[in-house]
């Protein structure tokens, strides 16, 4: 089961976005805004993946990715953006910044479900990546 943090202002958005989450199994959890995600994150860094709208109050989605991939500690959190209102050119940026894949809203619930499997796996297999290395380091 893994924990799945949401940054999403909009409540119909959140809703939704919590219910897949949940209907897969997972644990979702809902920030209202970039900033109190990032906070969310410093706090307890043991989320798996992050949802995030690009359009929020506080710190938007963009901003959040910077921060986050400036910190070493979330290079390898997955980052999928969920956005209605950015362009080609856009979600090429925001790709660049570090977000990992990109979701149109209105959200498509197979689609969501899909990222979220993939995403999960892929950050599982890091960590198991990552604690074979400090085991080989170690002996």
């Amino acid at each position: 089961m893994a924990k799945v943090l949401i940054a999403e202002d909009d409540r119909i958005s959140q809703k939704l976005a919590v219910k897949i989450v949940e209907g897969m199994g997972h644990h979702a959890y809902v920030s209202p805004h970039g900033k109190h995600a990032y906070e969310a994150l410093m706090a307890s860094n043991d989320f798996d993946m992050l949802l995030t709208d690009i359009m929020m109050p506080e710190m938007d989605g963009r901003q959040l990715i910077q921060t986050l991939r400036g910190d070493q500690q979330f290079m390898d959190l997955p980052i999928v953006i969920m956005s209605a209102v950015v362009g080609i050119g856009e979600i090429s940026n925001l790709l660049k910044l570090g977000a990992t894949l990109f979701l149109a809203k209105p959200l498509d619930r197979k689609e969501l479900q899909e990222y979220i499997s993939r995403c999960i796996q892929e950050a599982d297999q890091k960590k198991k990546e990552k604690a074979a290395a400090r085991k080989k380091k170690k002996s």
